[in-house]
């Protein structure tokens, strides 16, 4: 692509992703002479006022985020009707690659992972941001094996507005809450229930629901159970398969009340005597229930 600088500072080098609202580039910053990812709304969209409000919404709503386990949003901006955000770039490649790649994880990587995750939500949900979108595709990994939350597009903050089918469904439907598919109400623990599935996923490689029909998997998440995750593999510790299973309560009042709850039990678990410890270092409590 022909060389582009937006406000005079963003020198688009070259595209790295596209999205469905989106087109992702790998830029620099000429001010501060930085490597930086620059998201800008597809110009179809960008006449859509509903589009560009959303879009803006994403920006505003993780700027408020500080926390090494979110991708961090620097700047926001429009020129001659491209509305872009300016964020951390992250050398990587998604957890949904490196499941491709790796197939189901060893339940200390997993748990590893899920408490990153934790981390990175029980901040946004302090400021009651709601990601709703989470996936192995939001899920960026480092080489050194670091994990940052990515694309809070559809965040909104908890007490605003719900999903519904007259608009799009929003998040991947294999990992969305009952709640969402019903196009209800939606709080913190739709992300518990969205990190469970992903957990799931991670443990046994496969979704815990799948169909060849969108709105079949979405009901599928209202009214059925998955398979137990030891009935697909064994190797996975009871403890761990319940908390799973906790997570993906149909109802959000039998799921774990915070991501910190979340954190806590699977930071209890422990393999060969080996503890799974928090990277801050915190001594948690082993949650009874489990």
């Amino acid at each position: 692509m022909t060389k582009r600088l937006l406000h005079n500072r963003y020198e688009l080098l070259e595209e790295i992703g596209d999205g469905g609202t989106a087109i992702v580039y790998k830029a620099r910053c000429t001010l501060l002479d930085r490597i930086v990812a620059v998201k800008i709304l597809k110009e179809e969209l960008a006449r859509d006022q509903a589009f560009v409000r959303k879009f803006r919404s994403e920006a505003q709503a993780a700027a408020q985020l500080s926390h090494p386990n979110i991708v961090n949003v620097y700047d926001v901006g429009e020129e001659n009707g491209l509305h872009f955000i300016v964020m951390e770039y992250v050398e990587g490649v998604s957890l949904k690659k490196y499941l491709e790649e790796h197939g189901p994880l060893t339940p200390q990587e997993a748990v590893r992972i899920a408490v990153l995750i934790c981390g990175a939500l029980e901040q946004a949900h302090q400021k009651g941001i709601v990601h709703r979108d989470i996936k192995p595709h939001n899920i960026l990994m480092t080489s050194d094996g670091s994990i940052k939350v990515a694309d809070f597009g559809i965040a909104r903050a908890s007490n605003s507005s719900t999903i519904t089918y007259s608009g799009n469904i929003m998040g991947s439907v294999h990992y969305i809450s009952p709640e969402q598919a019903r196009g209800t109400a939606v709080g913190a623990t739709t992300d518990i229930y969205s990190l469970g599935c992903l957990m799931y996923e991670m443990l046994t490689g496969k979704v815990p629901f799948d169909a060849e029909s969108p709105i079949t998997v979405a009901l599928k998440h209202i009214h059925e159970e998955p398979v137990p995750l030891r009935a697909i593999n064994s190797a996975i510790p009871p403890k761990l398969e319940r908390i799973v299973l906790k997570a993906m309560a149909k109802d959000p009042n039998l799921r774990f009340r915070t991501a910190t709850e979340m954190k806590q039990a699977l930071m209890s678990l422990s393999y060969s005597g080996q503890l799974i410890e928090q990277e801050a270092g915190a001594n948690l409590v082993a949650d009874p229930a489990f």
